[in-house]
């Protein structure tokens, strides 16, 4: 591209200096040979009537510039004073006629004023000068004009590679880029050119890689999350086959408790699906429906080990956000207090000055000092493992907070929908 460019800006430059120049040039030549003519015209002219007055006696011609020589000629064509032919040249002869006349020979101008007095021809003043000053003079200012174009041919070369490195440079970057995309790196983007045009381009391009970045970290990110979310409704339906197997009598209790649990697993998997696609809209969501879900869910895990689960509401106000966020997030609080904490698990709703509060705790003795229960960790043997990382990146996609609070007390704070409609983000 880049030699595209310089070719065609000189190119066009030696176009525009040929078009520009070659009538220039024929338009200098001829106004040098016209200006030596006139010059040479007056010459003859102030010599013809320096001597008119004259041609009587012995007349005696003007000084005139070394590269001239004037001649005075009588009426029938024979040198009378000055330098010249001894006999009259075409020149002479014409003038005789009463007119001027003016001639070029090889090297040389002519030209022949005849002397009149009343009509009568009294003689013929004949100057002649060389070529060589009006050639001189014109090949100096051709030569001048060729270095002229060639210098402007020259700098219209500079300012095109200069030109062409800005127009290209940015080019090339946004085709490296769009290169190292191509090879799966998400993360790269192009700078700002000045160029309107290309900025737009590499804007687009950049928000595209952005766009399939954050598209395939969701990818990602949903088999790390499936395995975590879909483990507690698989460990729930395993329980239910088990004791199925094991309980003699009518199996259809158990197989309408398995199929509840199926129909929680099937809703894990579309909520997860559903955030993964990272919907745009932010519904109202049904916080009773989610209280009610969490309660199936977790009720019967809980209570066979043993421990029991409390939800309470206080004026909680509904909240602005993806109900399946909202699930996942109150899923993995539970699961987190069901795995490590022990006796009850309550799980309160709370007017937090316009908000929505969701306070998850139990009676266990809840995290470890110096433990930040939100990194992720690969091992989660010991640990929280992605669950709590991941509710609170949810948390924050839906404009809440996640807090741990102190002991094994969480708190999840989101947006009302009474402040999100005074507030429209």
């Amino acid at each position: 591209m880049r030699k595209r460019i310089v070719m065609l800006a000189t190119m066009a430059a030696v176009v525009a200096t040929t078009l520009f120049g070659v009538p220039l040039g024929v338009f200098v030549a001829r106004y040098y040979w016209d200006d030596e003519r006139t010059e040479l015209e007056r010459v003859a002219t102030a010599a013809a009537l320096a001597v008119a007055n004259d041609l009587s006696g012995s007349p005696r011609l003007p000084v005139v510039p070394t590269d001239t020589t004037i001649g005075l000629y009588t009426p029938t064509g024979e040198l009378r004073a000055g330098s010249g032919p001894i006999l009259a040249d075409r020149a002479v002869r014409r003038a005789t006629s009463g007119e001027i006349e003016e001639t070029d020979a090889e090297d040389t101008i002519v030209v022949a004023i005849p002397i009149m007095d009343e009509g009568r021809l009294l003689g013929v003043m004949r100057a002649m000068k060389s070529h060589k000053s009006a050639t001189i003079r014109t090949a100096f200012t051709l030569l001048t004009m060729l270095g002229s174009a060639v210098l402007a041919v020259a700098l219209t070369w500079l300012l095109a590679r200069r030109m062409a490195a800005r127009l290209a440079r940015p080019l090339e970057d946004l085709s490296a880029t769009a290169k190292v995309l191509g090879e799966g790196d998400f993360t790269v983007r192009t700078g700002r050119s000045g160029v309107p045009e290309i900025d737009s381009v590499g804007t687009t391009l950049n928000t595209t890689a952005q766009r399939i970045g954050e598209t395939l970290d969701r990818e990602r990110a949903f088999s790390a999350n499936a395995s975590h979310q879909l483990r507690t409704p698989i460990a729930g339906l395993r329980l239910q086959l088990e004791g199925a197997l094991e309980s003699p009598g009518d199996p259809r209790p158990a197989i309408s408790k398995g199929i509840a649990a199926v129909d929680r697993l099937e809703r894990t998997v579309n909520d997860l699906l559903t955030l993964t696609r990272d919907l745009n809209s932010t519904p109202v969501a049904d916080l009773g429906a989610l209280l009610d879900d969490v309660e199936t869910t977790w009720r019967e895990p809980l209570a066979s080990s043993g421990r029991s689960l409390e939800i309470n509401v206080h004026g909680a106000p509904a909240p602005r956000a993806a109900e399946a966020g909202v699930r996942q997030i109150l899923n993995v609080l539970v699961d987190n207090a069901y795995t490590h904490g022990s006796g009850t698990v309550r799980v309160s709703a709370r007017d937090a000055g316009g908000a929505l509060a969701i306070d998850v705790s139990d009676e266990g003795a809840g995290v470890r000092p110096g433990v930040d229960v939100f990194t992720k960790r690969v091992n989660v043997h010991n640990g929280h493992g992605i669950g709590l990382a991941l509710a609170r990146s949810l948390a924050e996609a839906d404009g809440g907070r996640l807090m741990h609070r102190d002991g094994s007390t969480f708190t999840l704070l989101l947006p009302s929908a009474m402040e999100s409609a005074d507030h429209p983000r």
